[in-house]
């Protein structure tokens, strides 16, 4: 059996050969599950404002005007109690996914869509052009990732872009790699030969014939990404350098910690984003075992 990347892609509506190229992985069952949290998620992102109760930094007061802090799950109504300044911990677990998804997602593009052009012109155009761009990843590969986004975090206004910046200046090496590796084989095929007999050009060539080919092994490298984010925000978040205006797990995290829920028996209160993340992270990795499979048909076996 041939890999996906083997496949001619000089044929047909271009249009149709990426959509079929972009396909979901829905033959796994990995893969499948990891959608379903992926589509649960977004729901709760989507519909944050009717789910959540209350506004996440809102300092809550109870019926006699005292600081509604350090509440247990259901008491007074609150479904998951309330932090140590009186905020209503299940809205800000409920938005936290709106800045989980969105950092996820634009990081997972920016790495996906910055690795495949720099993989394509490095393989394609070789030369001068393929040194240039694989020197650029080699520095990439030799800046410890962590410390970067802490020291531009530091230097930055705080934000939740600031992750996105980073992994956007940092982790397509990783992409741009494999895609190179990739379109290096895919150059010598007959079809591609066709192509330039034809009198297509070269750019032409790479992003209409050679790029659906590559599609799917993108779509692995931005499915793992969007773990790698998440992750890297709510590190930031905890170690203190995330925005303190945007609700986020790691956000949470780190104020349970400063409030030293641990030792006071709080789980309700940092247990639920751990597990959020945790479940995204997975997710993200379950979608990318689904896309291997259509990348390597024999895996299969």
């Amino acid at each position: 059996m041939r890999s996906a990347t083997a496949e001619p892609a000089n044929t047909g509506n271009p249009v149709m050969r990426v959509l079929r190229k972009i396909r979901l992985p829905l033959d796994d069952p990995f893969a499948v599950v990891g959608l379903l949290i992926y589509a649960v998620f977004f729901l709760v992102a989507i519909f944050a404002d009717q789910l959540a109760t209350h506004d996440p930094l809102e300092i809550l007061f109870d019926k006699d005007y005292q600081l509604a802090a350090d509440l247990r799950p259901l008491e007074d109504g609150f479904v998951l109690g309330t932090t140590s300044l009186g905020r209503d911990i299940y809205s800000q677990l409920i938005y936290g996914s709106r800045s989980a998804l969105l950092i996820g997602l634009t990081a997972a593009f920016m790495v996906a869509v910055i690795g495949t052009v720099v993989g394509l012109l490095s393989g394609y155009f070789g030369g001068w052009i393929d040194i240039l761009l694989m020197r650029a990843a080699d520095i990439a590969f030799g800046i410890p990732f962590l410390p970067f986004v802490i020291v531009l975090a530091a230097f930055l206004e705080p934000s939740i872009w600031n992750v996105v910046l980073a992994m956007a200046l940092i982790l397509w090496r990783d992409t741009g790699r494999v895609i190179r590796s990739q379109v290096l084989t895919l150059r010598t095929r007959a079809y591609i030969d066709a192509a330039r007999v034809s009198g297509s050009s070269d750019l032409k060539i790479v992003f209409r014939h050679i790029a659906p080919n590559i599609l799917p092994l993108s779509f692995l490298y931005g499915s793992i990404a969007i773990g790698w984010a998440i992750l890297t925000e709510a590190a930031i978040s905890f170690l203190g350098f995330g925005d303190p205006e945007t609700i986020s797990w790691g956000y949470m995290l780190q104020d349970a910690y400063a409030s030293q829920a641990l030792s006071q028996g709080g789980y309700y209160w940092f247990v639920p984003p751990g597990i959020c993340i945790v479940l995204v992270v997975v997710a993200g990795f379950f979608i990318s075992r689904g896309y291997e499979e259509i990348l390597f048909p024999k895996l299969k076996e």
